[in-house]
């Protein structure tokens, strides 16, 4: 099967560059470091147009969706409930608009506490209002893969746990491709669905240790240890300058940068 990804976003939790502490290290000249929060969408091609997933919708998501050209989603699956991953939510109406139809958004029971609050409107009409929900909610399982339908069939996303400091978040494998862009420890349990992957877009937050994100070394040693044939770099912080930080990398290793396109 071809995969096509679209990196939306890789920036950190407040973007690069940031509200009033501006870019860091990152070269403001170079178009690669503007980066907006963490998002990707997952095609599956078909003669009849893809499948397509959507993960996380944070801050930036308008933005990014009108960026790539987005006019349509099959699904949305949420990491976790961090502001970053899902403060956008309510930006997907005009796809609903679009589509005439709510859109199935998959996330498991911790996330579910804080949108089912947050976002209650979303799921349901609150009583008064006029206003149509625009999500159907899912539960995930870890390991249980859900196979949203589309017009290239089923797409299958398997969900599986990852530490991310106080709290723990989801990383998604979609057939050899696994997105893990929030995580710290990669619990035991979890490492059989990074095994023989051909693409891993992996948390790198910044060179220097973090309480709930992977450094620079950490995740090196975890791309060595799991063996992907690719991998390539997100949630960067201002430190993580393009250039500079592609020219330390081996040659399987990339950054990611915001509307990056890979096939797999």
């Amino acid at each position: 099967m071809t995969l096509e990804i679209a990196i939306l976003g890789c920036g950190s939790s407040a973007g690069v560059p940031r509200v009033g502490q501006g870019w860091g290290a990152c070269d403001a000249n170079n178009p690669k470091n503007r980066r907006r929060r963490c998002a990707i969408l997952v095609d599956k091609p078909g003669p009849n147009g893809p499948t397509r997933l959507l993960v996380d919708a944070g801050p930036d998501i308008r933005e990014q969706l009108i960026a790539a050209g987005v006019d349509r989603i099959d699904a949305l699956l949420l990491t976790h409930a961090h502001a970053d991953h899902i403060h956008g939510l309510d930006d997907v109406r005009p796809l609903t608009m679009q589509m005439r139809r709510l859109i199935d958004c998959y996330f498991d029971a911790p996330t579910w506490e804080t949108i089912g609050v947050r976002f209650d409107y979303l799921f349901r009409t609150p009583p008064g209002s006029a206003y149509p929900p625009l999500l159907i909610p899912h539960l995930l399982t870890d390991g249980a893969a859900v196979a949203p339908e589309g017009p290239a069939g089923p797409l299958a996303a398997l969900p599986f746990r990852l530490n991310h400091g106080d709290i723990d978040a989801l990383g998604f494998r979609f057939e050899n491709v696994a997105y893990t862009p929030d995580v710290k420890v990669i619990p035991d349990e979890s490492a059989e669905f990074l095994e023989n992957l051909d693409l891993w877009i992996i948390d790198t937050l910044r060179y220097r240790p973090h309480p709930t994100h992977f450094s620079l070394v950490e995740a090196l040693e975890m791309i060595e240890k799991f063996q992907p044939k690719r991998a390539v770099l997100t949630n960067l912080h201002t430190d993580m300058d393009y250039e500079t930080l592609r020219a330390q990398l081996p040659d399987h290793v990339e950054p990611a940068f915001d509307g990056m396109r890979l096939a797999v």
